[in-house]
């Protein structure tokens, strides 16, 4: 894995770039937060989707809301860089549409939208 940052005046965007899964269950998001935190003293991180294992995106999980809360509960903000319009379920889209109008975490087509939302982020 490795770790890019992208600043612009004071907001600093920590872009993930790894050819393996980084977000198996909970706790690699959890690591992830920290090191991230730690080690470049960033708040603010852009994943590409192929990087979080399928049952993220299978809401029945309930492990997209475990990681989201965690991330929202430490201020951490995220942005997951794929296409989405690969998946039919209506409770996804609905959940990718009320992340997208929110300020915390943000579903995106390309990097460059994802550093657009987090560096517009508080």
């Amino acid at each position: 894995m490795k770790i890019i940052v992208d600043q612009l005046a004071e907001s600093k965007v920590a872009i993930i770039e790894s050819e393996e899964i980084v977000i198996e269950k909970a706790q690699d998001a959890l690591d992830l937060m920290a090191s991230v935190s730690y080690h470049e003293d960033c708040y603010k991180i852009a994943l590409n989707k192929s990087n979080i294992t399928e049952d993220f995106f299978e809401l029945k999980t309930r492990l997209a809301g475990e990681i989201l809360q965690k991330y929202t509960n430490y201020h951490v903000k995220l942005a997951i860089v794929g296409d989405f319009d690969v998946y039919d379920s209506k409770s996804l889209k609905d959940f990718i549409y009320e992340c997208n109008n929110g300020k915390q975490v943000f579903f995106v087509k390309d990097l460059p939208s994802a550093l657009q939302a987090l560096h517009k982020a508080p």
